[in-house]
């Protein structure tokens, strides 16, 4: 069906396009009965006015484009705060998804071809100097990863702080035997590791630790669960929540009970995690802070205000449910 123009109102209510026009941008030069005749034509026409269009003509189009990944649940949340951050700073979203079948390359590509002024890109796996050449045209803004060049804006959680946060919780539990099963080759990957050897090194622990290794996804959390069951430590801390699932559920059916004989801690606080049949204790990336900083710094760019920092870290918190519990040392 044909989107009604402002020639349709126009013809409509027997006025010129100008007028119309005038109307719709809520100018002075129309009288109150012209006005209001224009507006009840195009609420019945369901006239909508072109901002886009309207943006581009001035040279500007208000959007910041999204590359997301629809495997990863976590940023399906992120997208819920970046769709609230942008609104408070008067600009758009529009959307790129990776998926099995579509590259970042791809995603990114449809995001350039639709004129946005900045980018906003979820966990990017592109080399960091491929993110640095986008750059040199608009703003790039990394969310959830570290890169280490000038040109490319950071937005992350402080991983290895998350997590300590979740040994520290363990410990204070009375586990001592924690394992970790890690995220692969996954950006965070290697903070979150590193924030568990200094957490078990901290506690006197560095002869319980062990390390399994893993990825981001529900497949990769069942697999190293299978490792983890061959020696059944009292506690583990898993490189995300969708991970930590996927050995919830292989555990569960191998009989182990949680948390009474093995404690287990996420990593994001997805929103499946509050599930009631997960209750998933869990470290928080605190998406409000991130997105708005994102948002903000993209729009500081596009605006070409100065910046106090290129790297934003973002502390993270411990948010305990149902999967941990006290430690006994004697399972």
């Amino acid at each position: 069906m044909r989107r009604p123009t402002l020639a349709d109102v126009a013809a409509e209510a027997g006025v010129s396009v100008a007028l119309v026009s005038i109307v719709m941008r809520g100018a002075p030069g129309a009288g109150a009965a012209t006005r209001e005749r224009v507006l009840e034509v195009a609420r019945r026409l369901d006239y909508r006015p072109d901002t886009r269009a309207r943006l581009l003509r001035s040279g500007r189009s208000q959007l910041l484009g999204v590359m997301f990944d629809v495997r990863h649940p976590f940023h399906v949340d992120v997208l819920t705060g970046l769709y609230d951050a942008a609104g408070r700073a008067g600009y758009q979203l529009t959307l790129s998804a990776v998926t099995p079948r579509r590259d970042e390359r791809t995603a990114v590509a449809e995001l350039l071809d639709d004129r946005c002024e900045a980018l906003v890109l979820f966990s990017p796996e592109l080399p960091a100097a491929e993110l640095a050449a986008l750059a040199a045209s608009r703003p790039v803004v990394a969310m959830m990863r570290t890169v280490r060049r000038r040109d490319v804006d950071v937005v992350r959680t402080d991983d290895a702080l998350g997590s300590r946060l979740a040994v520290d919780h363990l410990v204070g539990l009375g586990h001592t035997r924690i394992a970790h099963i890690d995220g692969g080759a996954r950006h965070g990957s290697a903070e979150r590791r590193r924030g568990y050897e200094e957490a078990m090194q901290g506690h006197g622990l560095t002869s319980y630790r062990k390390i399994i290794p893993g990825g981001s996804g529900e497949d990769d959390g069942a697999r190293a669960a299978a490792v983890l069951l061959d020696e059944l430590p009292t506690a583990v801390t898993v490189f995300n929540d969708l991970s930590a699932t996927g050995l919830l559920d292989v555990v569960r059916r191998r009989g182990v009970r949680v948390p009474e004989e093995l404690s287990v801690v996420g990593y994001d606080d997805s929103s499946f995690s509050r599930l009631g049949h997960i209750d998933l204790t869990t470290v928080a990336q605190d998406i409000g802070r991130m997105t708005t900083d994102a948002v903000t710094r993209a729009v500081d760019r596009i605006e070409a205000r100065a910046v106090a920092t290129r790297d934003i870290v973002v502390p993270p918190r411990l948010v305990v449910r149902g999967t941990t519990g006290k430690g006994s040392q004697h399972r």
